[in-house]
């Protein structure tokens, strides 16, 4: 177990050494940039720490209004509405999905989007991809809901849904994008841009803005009819709204989340020049690398830890599994950090 004292950014401090950080979720490195800092403290400085009142009062705040229409935008659905955290708006969405149907989970699916503790099923992907289909299409219109994550960041997969134009009934299709929102598709718009359309689909995506973003903050966004029901659902008048200044960071900083997309791009792709020859699994969009861990070595983890390079490595899917060894690249990395990654890797490997 790691400690530090500072919040990680290009490199942590940790236990007075400057080690090189390639793990956690901030993907874009807003989170250390000085200019979305400075879009944050001038939020502050303007909004204060929090608004002191309910969404549904009847003093409201233009500004969630703002950021609501933006996010919808760009999820290219009609509406969306933003909560405090991305759990907060993953609880909302399967909560309000209870009303639309009976769930069918998908493997794996993120404890955010469980309602209570369900039992996911325990088959492959492909089988339960192949199960829904069977079970949607021998019953009425609107019976299910689809609830499923759109990537694993842990194993690097990103999802495909091409699958969901065999349904022949309607259905709601609930999916987190908590880390394809900001990083997948064309500016960012995250996975949604490439599911498949149809008169029988209708799509609700839940997002924590913290992944790419560095906002504490979750959304949901959907048709008009969806988003208004769910915002007169506890989760939305009963819960403390978003802090202002977090979405008042975001709208402003449009052009500086483009230049760190872009940096992302460039640092992943330079990565994967570099690992070229070492042993790991990859997906071409994602800025995850997932390495091996040989049973005759010292700990992946703890060896570059030695030499002063912090990757992420925990147990998974379950505490008693095997530690999965990842390479989280950042916007915020420099050329020299990923060769530096790739040297050390290369001599473990030997």
């Amino acid at each position: 177990m790691l400690h530090t004292s500072h919040t990680p950014g290009r490199t942590v401090l940790m236990d007075n050494r400057e080690c090189l950080f390639f793990s956690g979720f901030s993907y874009l490195g807003l989170h250390q940039h000085p200019a979305f800092k400075a879009y944050m403290a001038e939020g502050i400085e303007k909004y204060g720490t929090l608004f002191p009142s309910s969404r549904v009062s009847n003093l409201r705040l233009s500004l969630y209004e703002e950021i609501e229409h933006a996010l919808a935008t760009q999820l290219q659905q009609q509406s969306a509405v933003v909560f405090s955290s991305g759990y907060l708006s993953g609880q909302a969405a399967i909560h309000y999905a209870t009303t639309c149907g009976e769930l069918l989970y998908a493997p794996g699916t993120h404890p955010a989007l469980w309602h209570h503790t369900p039992a996911l099923p325990a088959a492959s992907r492909t089988a339960w991809e192949q199960e829904t289909i069977t079970r949607v299409n021998d019953h009425p219109d609107n019976t299910y809901v689809i609830v499923s994550d759109t990537m694993n960041p842990i194993t690097a997969t990103v999802y495909n849904f091409d699958w969901l134009t065999q349904l022949k009934h309607k259905v709601l299709v609930l999916l987190d994008d908590s880390h394809g929102i900001g990083i997948l598709g064309p500016q960012g718009k995250g996975s949604i841009h490439q599911q498949p359309h149809g008169a029988n689909i209708r799509y609700l995506v839940t997002a924590s803005l913290a992944k790419a973003y560095s906002v504490e903050g979750g959304v949901v966004a959907g048709t008009a009819a969806d988003v208004a029901a769910m915002k007169r659902t506890p989760y939305f008048t009963g819960s403390t709204p978003m802090m202002p200044a977090s979405a008042h960071a975001w709208l402003q900083a449009a052009a500086l989340i483009s230049e760190q997309q872009h940096l992302l791009k460039k640092n992943t792709e330079t990565a994967t020049h570099y690992l070229k020859d070492i042993p790991h699994t990859h997906h071409p969009e994602l800025a995850i690398f997932i390495f091996p861990q040989y049973d005759n070595r010292q700990s992946l983890a703890t060896y570059l830890a030695d030499k002063d390079l912090i990757i992420s490595s925990f147990p998974y899917p379950l505490p008693h599994h095997a530690p999965v060894h990842r390479a989280i690249i950042s916007a915020l990395h420099q050329q020299q950090d990923i060769a530096t990654l790739y040297q050390f890797l290369h001599t473990y490997y030997q």
